[in-house]
């Protein structure tokens, strides 16, 4: 027998409220395991993205029913066939996405059968709650600023050491789980050492840590190893490996490069407790800053530590683009949160970007001057002198003097004596020279007919 559209959605509201009432008894369980606030992007959204996206998700080509439920436009405004919506704010009864969850008919239940994928009785509990909460969609993560969070709710009040402890302490109780009891002192030294420094402690910090027994013993040994060199070896470790940070090249012979005046500068800039900011505006755009120092312009390294290819066989051209390509996905990965790499060929599937908006961000870089092909060996253009503090006042004056100079001979070139266009004399000179130098000529005399040989006394 055959029914209408109307008919069947009749049907399907009858089952859903039905089933609704056993959903609540056999979730109310769940429910108490529950977090107090359900976030969209922490809780809904992975339940959405491994049950519901694969037909109503981002992919336009895998779309079923003109449904998208990861974007609001989707999940809260688009009128389905049926005349409802599929999440209504505050209302899981008229929700025809929960509805579809909740149906005990395999015709009508969502996920179908056929695709193997179930809800679990939890996540059927967090997408209700949810919706009663207001069924608020969220934008990427990376695009939400930070906020300070409001201290949640807990049982074991006197647990908690500092407002850290409350988050924990929370988590735990949701999971109905008991707060292991406290770390011997040694252990705890051992946790500390390695979270911190990444190194064990040593014996005479672990004998001077247990005959401590004053109430700031813990305090005292946490201040002296942030204070230690080896903090920011620690924290460095996994900025250099977001910033794919290695001493050679990584192509063919693989030779070698020199960048290590970076990863040092990433140790002194986490010790120096750097401003996050800062840090990040300096690898990125150091160079180009209004007093731009040789720490800033170091710090631009970040970008120029992908693969580079030395093999004489290659084309030149798709390295290079290969290697904007590659800082592009680095800066959007390290600092924005997000990963570029499938919108160079297609709109993004999770990330909300485009790809009109990946090569959009792409020509940020392709406006380097540089060439595919490298030397194997040393680093390639553009380069930056390293210059130590003692020597760059001398270096400063010296580029002053000679910028002097060739003004001034070219103030002069009308033939002048030749002896009025450097500052050094002949018998200047001839002080410098090495035994047994038989001819010495700056052949700079053009209108002289003979040539002086200034290594004759």
């Amino acid at each position: 027998m055959r029914i209408g559209k109307f008919q069947a959605y009749v049907v399907m509201l009858a089952l859903g409220a039905a089933c609704l009432g056993a959903c609540r008894q056999t979730t109310s369980p769940q429910a108490e395991g529950l977090p107090e606030q359900v976030d969209f992007n922490f809780h809904i959204k992975p339940i959405l993205s491994d049950r519901c996206f694969s037909c109503h998700g981002p992919d336009a080509a895998a779309r079923e029913a003109g449904l998208r439920l990861d974007l609001p436009e989707g999940g809260l405004e688009k009128v389905l066939e049926s005349g409802g919506r599929a999440f209504v704010p505050g209302s899981p009864g008229k929700s025809e996405a929960f509805l579809r969850m909740t149906s005990p008919d395999p015709e009508l239940h969502m996920p179908p059968p056929t695709s193997n994928l179930q809800l679990t009785p939890r996540d059927i509990a967090l997408v209700e709650k949810w919706i009663r909460q207001g069924a608020r969609y969220q934008p990427h993560w990376a695009f939400i600023p930070p906020r300070k969070s409001r201290l949640p709710h807990i049982r074991q009040l006197h647990w908690p050491q500092n407002e850290i402890d409350y988050f924990v302490l929370a988590r735990l109780e949701q999971q109905g789980w008991q707060p292991a009891p406290p770390a011997s002192k040694a252990r705890w030294l051992r946790r500390l050492s390695f979270d911190l420094r990444g190194l064990p402690p040593s014996p005479q910090e672990l004998d001077a840590f247990l005959a401590d027994t004053s109430a700031t013993a813990y305090q005292r040994v946490v201040d002296s190893m942030l204070a230690s060199v080896h903090f920011g070896e620690r924290l460095a470790t996994d900025w250099l490996d977001v910033a794919r940070y290695a001493d050679s090249h990584g192509y063919q012979d693989d030779g070698y490069r020199f960048v290590w005046p970076w990863r040092d500068w990433v140790i002194q800039a986490f010790n120096q407790n750097m401003p996050y900011d800062q840090f990040l505006s300096w690898q990125l755009a150091g160079d180009l800053l209004p007093a731009a120092s040789q720490q800033s312009r170091l710090a631009t390294t970040f970008l120029r530590n992908h693969r580079a290819n030395s093999e004489a066989g290659i084309v030149d051209e798709e390295y290079r683009v290969e290697y904007v390509a590659d800082r592009s996905q680095t800066v959007s990965t390290a600092m924005l949160g997000l990963t570029l790499e499938c919108a160079r060929c297609h709109d993004h599937k999770y990330d909300p970007i485009s790809q009109k908006e990946y090569y959009q961000f792409f020509a940020f870089f392709n406006n380097v001057p540089e060439l595919g092909l490298i030397a194997n060996d040393g680093n390639p253009a553009p380069l930056l002198p390293l210059v130590p503090d003692s020597m760059r006042q001398y270096l400063h004056n010296l580029q002053q003097w000679l910028q002097a100079q060739e003004a001034r001979n070219d103030s002069l070139a009308g033939g002048p004596p030749p002896e009025k266009l450097l500052p050094l004399r002949p018998r200047h000179i001839r002080r410098g020279l090495k035994q047994g130098l038989l001819l010495h000529s700056n052949f700079e005399q053009p209108w002289r007919k003979k040539v002086a040989n200034l290594a004759n006394p």
